[in-house]
């Protein structure tokens, strides 16, 4: 029993010692996106777009959507693809080998045939079996590959291929992009700078619920159903406090495979998506990050806050558990392959910050929190727990979780305010004070199961159920 005693005490020190860690970092991302946010807002008001959109000398640019099985909601993708805002714009979109009807109905709408399109296979990817483009020259910048099925960062490599430019932005065939999309991420790379910017991301949000027309976002709405309701949150959370701190301490390791723009030169020396893992779009920004340091070169890697994709989320437990499976599993995939890079001074501030925040607070987060409420159920049962000490600390957590969601909600409010009804702040709010009770464990769970199925060899993404934008109720 004194033994026991002894684990406890410990457990209750590490306990204190790794809350109050993560709070402190907490509290240091919000007050610095804070700051990030007020500074990007004072170059918007100045910064001239429309300047962009003139220039003879902005770069060509390729947007890259992968799609398999996308039937539901391929047309109205593309249509939306289509009025990007950027005169040297390209679209390629990648059949994976769709056992649906997609290549058909893209055919069809858009007026395609089989043209003959020279490229090279620099990078690795599975055969492609022909390149369309449509008789319609107004649809002049729109491409379809059609390949073998190889998944998501196959296909990717296989638009890497047959692009022609030195940029390309990636993205989910089945997510809606803002029309500045293009204009707004390649204005890190116009900057004069003695760096290279090798890689842009930008914020997702969440469309479920939205009014869509012509392949965009035209209304935006908080989600009705409660689970969707969950991720607009934990999105707002993730991309405005998250991001937008790592960005200001140049430690981002991840831009969404949703939408992000990349130095097409860099990725090929880099050898492209790596085809092996389910994280590919964290492990190639580590790769192309972890390249740039050995070669010396300085880079930046870059983040804008705006809303410029809207995707949509899993609104069922089952798919949900999936995707979050999947990214638990990508995660540890990456921090893997590139753990030469843990506390290694050589990476800068990605060895020294953001590879070790991601191992401790990212990938053994779950892990601490589900042994650590195992360990407190079996010193309840032992009558091993001061229950004031253990109420006071679960109460200044719950508070603070709840506090910094607040702050992700208010710093939206006043500034993308995308959010523009006093009852979607409110029911944002509302979602913040259960978060913590409902929705918070069952990603603990879901944590818990990637690192299982990690370790028993699982690589499959798991079947991800959509509705299609095209049949989702909207609000009037």
């Amino acid at each position: 029993m004194e033994y026991f005693a002894d684990i406890a005490s410990f457990w209750k020190i590490a306990v204190a010692i790794y809350a109050g860690t993560a709070c402190l970092s907490y509290l240091i991302f919000a007050l610095m996106a804070g700051v990030a946010l007020q500074q990007h807002e004072r170059v918007s008001e100045t910064g001239n777009l429309n300047g962009v959109l003139s220039s003879t000398f902005a770069p060509k640019v390729t947007v890259i959507a992968p799609a398999f099985n996308e039937s539901m909601s391929i047309v109205e993708n593309i249509r939306g693809l289509l009025t990007l805002k950027y005169n040297k714009l390209e679209i390629v979109i990648v059949n994976d080998g769709s056992k649906d009807d997609t290549l058909q109905k893209a055919i069809r709408e858009f007026n395609l045939e089989k043209v003959y399109y020279p490229f090279d296979y620099e990078i690795d990817c599975k055969p492609i079996r022909g390149i369309y483009k449509s008789r319609n020259k107004a649809l002049e910048k729109l491409i379809v590959v059609d390949k073998e099925n190889g998944g998501k960062a196959d296909a990717l490599n296989a638009g890497v291929n047959v692009c022609r430019s030195d940029l390309f932005m990636a993205m989910d065939v089945d997510s809606l992009i803002d029309r500045e999309a293009v204009l707004k991420l390649i204005r890190p790379f116009l900057k004069e700078t003695s760096k290279k910017v090798i890689a842009v991301g930008a914020v997702v949000r969440v469309a479920n619920s939205c009014r869509i027309a012509g392949g965009n976002v035209s209304k935006v709405h908080v989600p009705r159903n409660l689970w969707a309701r969950f991720q607009a949150l934990e999105y707002i959370r993730a991309f405005l406090i998250g991001r937008m701190a790592w960005k200001k301490i140049d430690g981002l390791l991840l831009i969404s495979g949703a939408i992000g723009m990349f130095d097409i030169p860099t990725v090929k020396k880099c050898g492209g998506y790596l085809k092996s893992t389910v994280g590919e779009d964290m492990e190639l920004l580590v790769r192309m990050r972890r390249y740039m340091c050995e070669k010396k070169r300085p880079y930046i890697v870059d983040f804008v806050p705006d809303p410029l994709c809207w995707t949509e989320v899993p609104e069922s437990l089952k798919t949900l558990g999936r995707q979050r499976n999947r990214w638990m599993r990508g995660t540890m995939d990456t921090l893997r392959l590139h753990k030469r890079m843990f506390l290694n001074p050589k990476y800068k501030a990605v060895g020294t910050l953001g590879y070790p925040y991601w191992m401790f607070f990212e990938w053994l987060a779950p892990i601490f929190e589900f042994t650590g409420i195992i360990f407190f159920i079996a010193l309840a049962f032992t009558g091993q727990i001061q229950w004031n000490y253990a109420l006071i600390l679960l109460a200044f957590v719950y508070m603070f979780a709840v506090t910094i969601s607040s702050w992700a909600i208010l710093l939206e409010a006043f500034t993308f305010h995308k959010y523009d009804k006093p009852s979607h702040i409110g029911s944002l709010l509302f979602t913040a004070l259960i978060e913590p009770l409902i929705y918070h464990p069952l990603t603990v769970w879901w944590g818990i199961r990637g690192n299982i199925d990690y370790l028993r060899g699982v690589s499959s993404w798991g079947a991800q159920e959509r509705k299609g934008f095209s049949k989702k109720k909207t609000i009037k």
